[in-house]
């Protein structure tokens, strides 16, 4: 099965001239490794060449260590890359999802992810979406099987840290696929390093933050939100959020903040039926963009000329409405 799908991948892209791969914006360890494999796999199975580019941030601590010790294999995207890439692979996103700088008027040519499956990438010629599975490393990792060749440690450790990290060491949304692909890479991933990684240093800021998110959380039985205001990466209000979530009795947490004109917003979730992602799009609408899965999503909601602190409110009435929680209740301080 495996096999048959490398073929078809290396079909459609033999011929093209270049292939750019666009991670979702502000990539996250399973999208900066997944894109990595890929190049690799295009590279030393398919004698193909390829750029990585991305969009927005690499903001989290743990993430510019990941690219760090990859050598920079992630470039910011210009301009001109989406007009002179004769082919776009989309990796750990899929088109019009809001979180990717694939404009809406073009098309991608090959779609990795493991993410729900949206109508738009029906026109994709080769698409692997497979929203069962934890992580998209863990598609790359069956590619890189499948293609028989050898996995530099550097990569290994990637893949293995993508899939840790989306998977929280495989106790959320983990199949036995990503079990499979998880116990593979273990034993040649660089343990040193993945330390390093792990642990890597964070700056003064993230505990004033930290602060904000811990003092402005309030709890409503089961659920918990918290508004940090603003942010100097987007990807702050996840990191807060996998804290927050750590509360005892915690089932849902969202957190939100403000980078440049957007209100930005995490969700998590221990709930075993799931739903982060569809609560996302519920609470943004049509003011916004949203995607995610199972147990943990993400959100944007343009401010235009509103206030924050107005959009943060509307977000709170409209996540506890949607969670059954009466929207008019005060809830309790995290920390009084």
């Amino acid at each position: 099965m495996m096999k048959e799908r490398l073929d078809q991948l290396f079909d459609t892209l033999r011929g093209f001239d270049s292939v750019l791969i666009l991670p979702h914006n502000d990539p996250d360890p399973d999208a900066i490794a997944s894109a990595v494999a890929l190049r690799y796999l295009l590279k030393e199975a398919g004698g193909m060449e390829a750029e990585i580019a991305y969009s927005g941030i690499i903001g989290r601590v743990e993430n510019k260590a990941l690219v760090r010790y990859l050598g920079y294999p992630l470039r910011r995207l210009a301009r001109s890359d989406l007009r002179t890439a004769s082919a776009i692979a989309l990796v750990d996103t899929q088109p019009a999802t809001g979180n990717n700088p694939l404009p809406v008027d073009s098309a991608a040519t090959v779609v990795l992810d493991h993410h729900p499956l949206r109508e738009e990438t029906a026109s994709v010629q080769f698409a692997d979406v497979r929203p069962e599975l934890g992580a998209t490393s863990t598609i790359l990792t069956g590619y890189l099987q499948a293609a028989g060749i050898a996995l530099p440690a550097p990569l290994a450790t990637a893949l293995f840290y993508g899939i840790k990290t989306d998977t929280m060491g495989l106790v959320r949304s983990a199949s036995p696929n990503d079990v499979e692909a998880f116990l593979f890479l273990q034993p040649r991933a660089d343990v040193d390093a993945l330390l390093e990684i792990e642990r890597a240093q964070v700056p003064a800021e993230f505990f004033q933050q930290l602060s904000t998110a811990l003092h402005s959380a309030r709890i409503y039985d089961e659920v918990v939100i918290s508004y940090v205001g603003l942010m100097k990466r987007p990807d702050l209000a996840a990191e807060l959020a996998d804290l927050l979530m750590r509360l005892q009795g915690a089932q849902w947490v969202i957190c939100m903040g403000v980078y440049k004109n957007e209100m930005v917003l995490a969700i998590r979730t221990r709930s075993r039926r799931g739903g982060a992602g569809r609560l996302a799009q519920d609470i943004v609408g049509e003011g916004g963009t949203a995607g995610g899965h199972g147990t943990m999503a993400r959100g944007h909601i343009a401010l235009g000329d509103d206030h924050p602190e107005e959009i943060a409110q509307q977000v709170r009435w409209r996540a506890l409405r949607l969670l059954n929680v009466a929207p008019e209740s005060a809830g309790t301080p995290l920390i009084e």
